[in-house]
């Protein structure tokens, strides 16, 4: 099914949000769920305290719907979304609770496994040595990237 625009020139295809590329055919919701760290309830929440038609679609909204969105994304403690609903909880740095986003989610992984490798904690190593980390077996699983198989004899 093909989608139809009432106004052409009122509608974007692509919109540039937090340095993501959106999808401006998709439904708001679904749009904002390509911004790394922003999943299903949050958009939905986002959307909600920013007073934004849920039906719309991304590219039929106004850059002060945007706005509002990525306010509510960025500070979400002032809108009243509560601490349990954030993903980063107590940072080890700050203690501080905040939604990471983007880069700086990935910034923020990549300094929690420096952290654990630096402290030397069993998490750290097995994240280090490249194997499984949460307690699987690995006797027969978990071999990607390694030599397997028994070298024959000539």
């Amino acid at each position: 099914m093909a989608l139809v625009v009432k106004n052409e020139k009122d509608f974007t295809h692509i919109l540039r949000v937090l340095n993501t590329n959106i999808d401006g055919r998709q439904k708001v919701i679904v749009a904002f769920r390509s911004i790394k760290g922003l999943g299903r309830r949050f958009s939905t929440l986002a959307c909600k305290k920013a007073d934004v038609d849920l039906s719309k679609r991304a590219g039929e909204l106004t850059q002060e719907e945007i706005d509002k969105i990525v306010a509510v994304i960025q500070h979400p403690r002032q809108y009243k979304i509560p601490n349990w609903f954030l993903n980063r909880q107590k940072d080890n740095r700050d203690g501080k609770y905040s939604q990471v986003l983007a880069n700086a989610l990935d910034n923020k992984l990549r300094e929690d496994l420096e952290r654990l490798k630096k402290i030397r904690a069993h998490r750290g190593l097995r994240h280090y040595w490249g194997v499984k980390v949460r307690g699987q077996h690995t006797k027969t699983t978990g071999r990607r990237g390694k030599t397997v198989g028994v070298a024959k004899k000539k």
